[in-house]
């Protein structure tokens, strides 16, 4: 099998993969030309504001070219003493005037200095907001989840895990193309930019913290270095891994996933089934399909029903866990049910809203 070193997610042709860089969810703010258009009225504001003060107080300015203050002379002067050139040709000699400058025209000149850097001050105060930001949610983040790769399988699963009340704040995706972290962020979600099969895209991502890892990627072969690399970060997560191929499965159990999905012949499987009777393959797609119709979930035995058999209980029970094992609702030894079980069931659901994410095959 051929291991790339990039993966080929980056869905937009010619799209480049460029350095991993976390993006956290961005809050709606104004267009920067309606920013820039408020700045500059601002500052014409300020320099007309100015401009009056000087010229109905001109009897107090004295120039030295030919000693009288004009219309245009107050919007030179202004304009100099706004920008702090002050070439001292035009000067305030009355005690008005010199009043006026300190009470009105220097608290106007400091406030069209701040006008002009403003921008400056803002990229300096987004920066140190942004960083803020990250900071803060690194350190609160614990027991997460990874989603490597966000297409069709990568959606569909957050859909499901979002379904069983898992936040988005507990869900980071890491994806190689810029345009997807975008529409990743506009759903609420934290996002990587980077290639899943280097560990500092992972460590960005916190992987050596999560609790469970889906890798959703579009290759099996970047499947099996993602899952290798994550393996080697955290021990103790629950991987699950989707491959295309059947015969790839098997390595993905050998690199370190805990589960297997094998997309195409689980479609394949779906197909045949609904050939045979399409009622059962509405059925199957229903409880695959969570949070709408029936769902399949696994909880843990409560102690009313501990003790009990199987056909007991409230719930549809299709399966039982034991330790590693799993018996199905008709083996003898799944009942009595006991309390350190966990059971499978088949239970009715409430409908959940589905992400709005741009289309990807």
């Amino acid at each position: 099998m051929k291991l790339p070193s990039r993966d080929v997610m980056a869905r937009e042709a010619g799209e480049k993969v460029s350095g991993s860089k976390i993006k956290l969810p961005r809050r709606v703010v104004e267009k920067p030309l309606r920013q820039v258009g408020k700045r500059l009225l601002m500052a014409l504001g300020v320099l007309i504001v100015t401009v009056f003060i000087v010229y109905v107080d001109r009897a107090g300015y004295h120039d030295n070219a030919n000693e009288t203050v004009d219309f245009l002379d107050a919007v030179y002067y202004a304009t100099v003493t706004l920008s702090t050139t002050g070439y001292g040709d035009i000067v305030p000699y009355s005690d008005s005037a010199r009043l006026a400058n300190i009470l009105l025209v220097t608290p106007l000149r400091v406030l069209f200095l701040i006008i002009l850097v403003g921008t400056t001050l803002e990229v300096l105060t987004e920066r140190t907001r942004e960083e803020f930001r990250l900071n803060r949610w690194r350190s609160a983040l614990r027991d997460h989840t990874v989603i490597v790769g966000f297409g069709t399988k990568g959606r569909s699963a957050i859909q499901t895990l979002c379904a069983t009340g898992l936040r988005k704040e507990q869900i980071v995706i890491v994806d190689p193309s810029t345009k997807v972290i975008e529409a990743a962020n506009a759903d609420g979600f934290v996002g990587v930019i980077g290639d899943a099969t280097r560990s500092d895209v992972l460590l960005r991502a916190e992987v050596q913290r999560a609790r469970q890892i889906v890798i959703a990627t579009q290759r099996d072969d970047t499947a099996v270095l993602v899952t290798l690399t994550a393996r080697q970060l955290n021990r103790g997560a629950k991987i699950v891994a989707a491959v295309r191929e059947e015969e790839n499965a098997p390595l993905l159990r050998q690199s370190g996933a805990d589960a297997v999905i094998t997309s195409a012949s689980a479609a394949g499987r779906l197909l045949g089934l609904s050939v045979l009777s399409p009622s059962a393959g509405t059925v199957m797609e229903d409880l695959i399909q969570q949070g709408s119709g029936l769902d399949l979930v696994e909880r843990p035995v409560t102690k009313a029903e501990a003790g009990r058999s199987v056909r007991e209980t409230d719930d549809l029970v299709v399966s039982v866990l034991r330790g590693h094992r799993l018996l199905g609702y008709d083996d003898p030894a799944a009942s009595p049910l006991q309390l350190t079980d966990r059971v499978i069931t088949i239970v009715r659901a409430a409908p959940v809203t589905p992400l709005t994410t741009p289309s990807d095959d």
